[in-house]
């Protein structure tokens, strides 16, 4: 059961709000002021807050400032009840971080619609999803549900792309976010020289073309699929909508499509202060993981000497005369001419 905090200075309507709360099957707390309002708030920890404006002791305005002070209350929906005289003023509260307003009078249906809204917009929001088709097409339902988006596509194309075949190319608009359902694909940059620098290789679950998108301009790398591979493709339109719409639905989507983006600046860093053995270790485990999962154990490394040497960093040379250390001393072996990791945890462990 939801529970809901009334805070409102008026007896009866405060009493009022609390029956049609309880008969529409939530727990309702009221507070006749806004510092009691604030104290129970900060005890009880409700689901949403329903909160007059003009109060004594403190009022509307201000128990929202404090309430999106407090890390508990922080992201707890907040619908203010305001008198037709302050609707002009409703702009302030919306500023300060109101999820909506209410004016008196009201009907029982506009309370419980609004709050009803607000709550699935929470929940929708407080939800972790995985980066998966399945994950996507959740928050994307979920968001829907909530009146968070609109006018978006319930489903999106999958397309297959074959191995060595471009995704997309440096100094192309972008015109789609992809989500790796199936293989994997290689994101490059080439240096003035004509050297390729591997910024990533990502596998299923990985989303990836988004900077593009979200900064609206063309891409500054490429993508080329290292093994067949099944992309899941949204619209640049529909992810524009999401993104310029609501930003807290913004934020929660753009927290789902760039989980690796602290992975990247680690092995950033990595490359450069890390000793040359250090790189290509770390660079095999995080190849291996990609290359591994619970149905996968013990998979070979399928990628070829030079695409890993540009993913390092490193002449391939250098690395071919890594891999035959690493080789000696057991951490690895190679079936015709694949890697296979004997001991990956070692690897990681690497003090030089």
């Amino acid at each position: 059961m939801k529970t809901i905090l009334v805070i409102e200075d008026n007896k009866d309507i405060r009493e009022n709000i609390a029956e049609i709360l309880e008969l529409g099957g939530y727990r309702a707390l009221s507070a006749e002021n806004g510092k009691r309002g604030v104290e129970t708030a900060l005890k009880e920890n409700p689901d949403l807050v329903v909160c007059d404006i003009m109060m004594p002791e403190l009022d509307g305005y201000g128990v929202l400032h404090l309430l999106r002070k407090n890390k508990a209350t922080l992201y707890t929906p907040f619908i203010f009840l305001t008198a037709r005289a302050e609707r002009t003023d409703f702009r302030k509260g919306m500023e300060l971080g109101a999820d909506d307003y209410i004016t008196k009078p009201f009907e029982e249906i506009e309370l419980l619609s609004a709050i009803e809204m607000r709550l699935k917009k929470s929940e929708a929001l407080g939800t972790s999803y995985e980066s998966t088709p399945a994950g996507l097409q959740a928050f994307w339902k979920n968001a829907g549900t909530a009146g968070l988006i609109s006018s978006l596509s319930d489903q999106f194309s999958t397309e297959n792309y074959l191995k060595k075949q471009q995704v997309y190319a440096a100094g192309r608009r972008p015109r789609c976010l992809y989500l790796i359902t199936k293989g994997k694909v290689k994101i490059f940059r080439l240096h003035e020289d004509g050297k390729e620098y591997i910024t990533d290789i990502s596998g299923p679950g990985d989303f990836f073309g988004y900077a593009a998108l979200i900064e609206d301009r063309v891409y500054d790398d490429t993508a080329i699929v290292l093994e067949d591979a099944e992309l899941l493709q949204i619209p640049a339109d529909e992810f524009r909508k999401m993104i310029f719409g609501d930003m807290q639905v913004a934020a929660k989507f753009i927290q789902l499509i760039t989980k690796k983006v602290k992975e990247k600046e680690d092995r950033l860093i990595d490359l450069a202060y890390s000793s040359l053995r250090k790189r290509v270790a770390a660079a095999l485990v995080d190849i291996h993981n990609k290359y591994n999962n619970a149905t996968e154990a013990g998979r070979v490394i399928d990628i070829s000497r030079d695409d890993i040497a540009h993913y390092v960093g490193t002449a391939t040379e250098s690395l071919i005369r890594t891999l035959s250390d690493f080789r000696s001393e057991n951490l690895l072996e190679i079936v015709e001419g694949k890697i296979r990791l004997r001991d990956p945890e070692k690897l990681k462990r690497l003090i030089y």
